[in-house]
């Protein structure tokens, strides 16, 4: 594996720009590929088969790119697909999103916490397990909210629209009146209306809880993976590059990184088809 390939990154739609975030700042010297698949966006709508079929799909088209790394970053695809991805592709980095569970217990003081996600996310196998792990481990509690219709209003670009603080509203309160101080923001769409979670919460409770976004902590073990495989590629080399993939219409995914990071990136149009299982 070329340390100079690029690494893929995706999400259903771009949600995964808060994560992209995180690595183009972390990694400037990396080319990155990134792809949205927002044609079929949300995925916490969908059934895991066809997460999982759409997963592989945009995995191969990356791979057949010549990307050295994978990140999923997608936390319904994570849970959904990356066991599917990591066997079909093994010598590959791949790494996942999940929910921040372990570093929401950790700084939770009242050992309550709310997790804000997809449906799908909420009632995948992985998840479960995690949570159940971790609330064992370390006496805490989750109180989980699927987030209806969030990340659709999300991608539609309505972070500050009056919609988007009721729905905001309708998942937040309910879980800091019951006592939850740490908030975990199981999408990687929710980062992009913080401010709206942190302004719910506050009304609600009088108290901004503390809010764990995992963006961060990929960026961490895709770093210690590349260097694991010294893949990382060296500063002296010259400046990253970035290109960007949609299913759906390019502007409105060149409009989402002008807004959203500030980026004037070149986006290209692209149908995948899905892998047969």
């Amino acid at each position: 594996m070329d340390a100079g390939a690029p690494i893929g990154i995706f999400d259903s739609g771009i949600g995964g720009l808060s994560v992209l975030r995180h690595i183009y700042a972390t990694l400037p010297q990396e080319h990155l590929l990134y792809f949205a698949d927002s044609a079929h966006a949300p995925y916490g709508d969908r059934d895991e088969q066809q997460i999982v079929e759409r997963s592989l799909a945009i995995a191969a088209f990356l791979i057949e790119e010549g990307v050295k790394a994978l990140v999923v970053a997608c936390n319904t695809a994570t849970a959904a697909a990356i066991q599917a991805i990591r066997r079909h592709w093994p010598r590959h980095i791949v790494v996942g999103i999940e929910p921040g569970l372990k570093p929401a217990a950790q700084q939770s003081r009242s050992g309550i916490i709310g997790v804000l996600a997809t449906r799908s996310t909420l009632t995948s196998a992985r998840f479960i397990a995690l949570c159940e792990q971790i609330a064992a481990a370390g006496k805490v509690s989750f109180m989980t909210q699927a987030c209806v219709g969030l990340a659709d209003q999300i991608e539609k670009g309505e972070l500050h629209s009056p919609a988007t603080a009721m729905l905001v509203d309708r998942y937040v309160t309910p879980l800091v009146a019951r006592g939850a101080d740490t908030l975990v923001l199981g999408c990687t769409h929710y980062p992009f209306v913080r401010p709206l979670i942190e302004a719910s919460a506050r009304h609600a409770a009088c108290a901004t809880p503390v809010v764990i976004d995992t963006g961060e902590a990929v960026t961490r073990q895709l770093i210690r993976l590349l260097d694991t495989g010294a893949l990382r590629r060296q500063a002296g080399r010259g400046a990253g590059s970035l290109v960007a993939y949609t299913t759906a219409d390019s502007g409105a995914l060149s409009a989402a990184f002008a807004s959203l990071l500030n980026m004037k990136v070149a986006v290209r149009q692209i149908a995948v088809k899905c892998v047969p299982m």
